[in-house]
């Protein structure tokens, strides 16, 4: 046999492998090509809510019932400072004192003129004794007896007087002392020792312990469905309070276009003054809709949102798939990771709650449950 003959018998060979290798890939093809890989997908069911409850809210300040500037009475000079900013005071506590050695010796002063007019005083009286003794006798004239009883009735007025700037004198010196007007924290000292103040000046910003009030305002419509005593939630950083209204203002704010609201926190809250204040209110708002989580929702076109929703129809090959609807509906109110809908859906209608986006309008899906699926 020649070279040329086995050469020629090889390549038939070759051809008739390749020939049969290529007949059973397009087999395989197309027997793949026949089932198609459906994708699973998790659904639920629309229920339809007669309302829903709109949550709102509100900022303020946190603000102690009384923050008091307090200072002395008198101008002085700041002899003692016994408090710093940050420190706990209780009522009638001694928190500063001016220096009182000139009242002390406006007092050393008035003490000896009362002590004078005392001694002039009994003068006085001993002689209108004696010359209304010398008047029975004869030896006494009128106008000598009128004169002795004015003297004596000046003297009395004189007594007064003194008493009563003696008087005055120990109130200077006990003002001079600063006490605690309520119980509290200085949380501002505005003066050094020594300074020489002017007559009611700030020494301290005193902070009232125990009475913690927020001030929140709120528009004039949601104003009028308040009332004092009402229970309300309150947030301070991430602690929730209940607390109470306590007053609704008068008048509306010419620059925010609120109300202020004045509203009472329990006592052992604990909360900085100027904290801000979340006031939540809600109101319930009377449109029927579906509440469906936030991952089962698409943009759609001119502002509004896509749904997709199971198709009623079953394929006849497979019971358990169905084709996606894409359905057009509008966000009424969104809360948390839920939204308020409302739209081209009905009620018990199946529908995709995630992963849209592995997901194409019209596409052929099996749900984990087809009982979720509406039919």
């Amino acid at each position: 046999m020649s070279i040329l003959t086995v050469i020629s018998n090889s390549r038939v060979s070759i051809s008739l492998v390749f020939t049969v290798f290529l007949s059973a890939c397009q087999g395989e093809v197309t027997q793949h090509a026949a089932e198609p890989i459906v994708q699973t997908v998790t659904s639920a069911t629309l229920t339809l809510s007669p309302s829903y409850h709109h949550t709102q809210e509100f900022t303020g300040t946190i603000k102690a019932g009384n923050t008091t500037g307090i200072g002395f009475e008198l101008a002085g000079k700041i002899k003692h400072i016994a408090v710093d900013s940050g420190d706990s005071v209780h009522f009638g506590q001694l928190l500063a004192q001016l220096d009182t050695r000139l009242l002390e010796a406006q007092r050393d002063e008035l003490n000896a003129s009362v002590l004078q007019n005392s001694a002039d005083l009994q003068l006085a009286k001993s002689t209108l004794n004696r010359s209304l003794e010398l008047k029975k006798q004869g030896y006494t004239s009128e106008q000598t007896l009128d004169e002795l009883k004015g003297q004596l009735n000046s003297l009395i007025a004189g007594q007064k007087r003194l008493k009563a700037a003696v008087y005055a004198n120990g109130l200077r010196i006990e003002k001079s002392s600063l006490l605690a007007p309520f119980d509290g924290v200085i949380s501002k000292r505005s003066v050094n020792l020594g300074e020489v103040i002017a007559l009611g000046k700030a020494i301290f910003t005193l902070v009232e312990h125990n009475n913690p009030q927020a001030i929140i305002g709120v528009p004039v419509n949601v104003a009028l469905h308040l009332s004092p005593k009402q229970k309300v939630s309150l947030r301070v950083a991430n602690t929730h309070y209940w607390a109470f209204i306590e007053g609704i203002g008068a008048e509306v704010n010419s620059v925010t276009r609120t109300v202020p609201i004045r509203l009472s926190l329990p006592k052992d809250s604990k909360v900085i003054n100027g904290e801000i204040a979340y006031l939540s209110y809600e109101k319930e708002i009377n449109q029927a809709g579906f509440w469906v989580p936030i991952s089962a929702l698409t943009d759609g076109v001119r502002g509004l949102w896509n749904l997709y929703v199971l198709s009623s129809e079953l394929h006849q090959d497979n019971r358990e798939t169905f084709n996606i609807e894409r359905r057009d509906i509008e966000i009424l109110y969104t809360k948390n990771e839920m939204a308020f809908i409302r739209g081209a859906v009905h009620v018990d209608e199946a529908y995709i709650d995630k992963g849209l986006h592995k997901l194409v309008a019209g596409q052929r899906v099996k749900p984990t449950s087809t009982a979720t699926a509406a039919r």
